[in-house]
């Protein structure tokens, strides 16, 4: 898939995306509450999460996209928002820039932000769940208890916990590895997960290569943004570059060198391609998830 045919591709469902998030989240909610949650959502972000999950659903069969891969994909956008939301608190990074704008705490204030987390991450159940019977019971059931594991302690919230208690502290390779598969990889594996099992009859041959293919990109997606949290700098990253190192967290650049990061980047990403052929579907299917894996290394933010 050429680059201009991806960005046809993406505009087509990203106008789709921005219409079901605009859509589920009223402005009019008690307290300005519905404000504070359209501005931490609406009008920015790469959502490349909800892009992996209508990539997957295309891949294996779902060429329309229909309701469930549609609501999967806001769903898992709206845990990461409210990640993001919680994460810049100054409770935890304290920081207040995101996506090239006041962070909702600056704007809102700390107690209206950690509200819009809350109500964030309750929509996003809300939004696999639908009670007009587009969504079969099934899917339902199996798309929550992806994304809970992947949202929760043993998934995004856990890794989380383990990057504030290693501020200041040297990691392991292996030690580094967990924290991110966690932190970051969790979300991105369950995107794929969630595209997969939004299409009956998916083989488990399928399932174990899309798997494969989902854990190599997480990690890699972290391992680029550690090489960009040094080499770009705030205005093209729209956060703040260099709060990692200012904060002594553990990056794979800290660990390995800027070079050696960069390598290893793109052997992750070799592997989720060959993970892509191991699944044995044909290129026109796969065209959207190589196309989004190759965006993940290349990106600048």
């Amino acid at each position: 898939m050429s680059s201009f045919e991806l960005k046809t591709w993406m505009q087509t469902h990203l106008d789709r995306i921005e219409m079901t998030l605009s859509e589920g989240i009223q402005q009019d909610a008690p307290a300005e509450l519905g404000q504070a949650m359209r501005y931490s959502v609406l009008d920015g972000g790469k959502r490349l999460r909800p892009l992996l999950v209508l990539a997957t659903a295309e891949a294996v069969g779902d060429s329309l996209q229909g309701a469930a891969a549609l609501r999967a994909a806001c769903a898992i956008e709206l845990i990461h928002a409210y990640s993001l939301v919680h994460d810049d608190m100054p409770c935890m990074d304290n920081d207040v820039l995101r996506r090239g704008k006041p962070t909702v705490h600056v704007q809102f204030g700390e107690a209206q932000a950690l509200l819009a987390g809350d109500a964030l991450q309750t929509l996003a159940f809300e939004m696999l769940t639908p009670q007009d019977g587009t969504v079969p019971p099934s899917v339902q059931a199996v798309c929550v208890g992806l994304l809970a594991r992947a949202s929760g302690y043993l998934g995004m919230a856990g890794g989380q916990a383990i990057d504030l208690a290693s501020v200041g502290h040297s990691l392991t390779e292996d030690q580094l590895r967990q924290m991110h598969r966690l932190k970051t990889g969790a979300l991105l594996l369950c995107s794929v997960q969630m595209g997969a099992k939004c299409v009956p009859g998916v083989s488990e041959q399928v399932l174990g290569a899309l798997t494969r293919f989902g854990q190599s990109l997480g990690l890699a997606f972290q391992v680029i943004d550690d090489v960009l949290d040094v080499t770009a700098d705030s205005a093209t990253l729209g956060k703040t570059a260099g709060k990692d190192v200012a904060a002594d967290k553990p990056t794979y650049v800290a660990l390995m060198g800027l070079e050696a990061a960069k390598n290893y980047a793109d052997a992750l990403a070799a592997e989720a391609m060959q993970a892509l052929v191991e699944t044995g579907l044909s290129d026109s299917r796969l065209g959207a998830l190589r196309a989004l894996a190759a965006m993940v290394v290349q990106r600048n933010n």
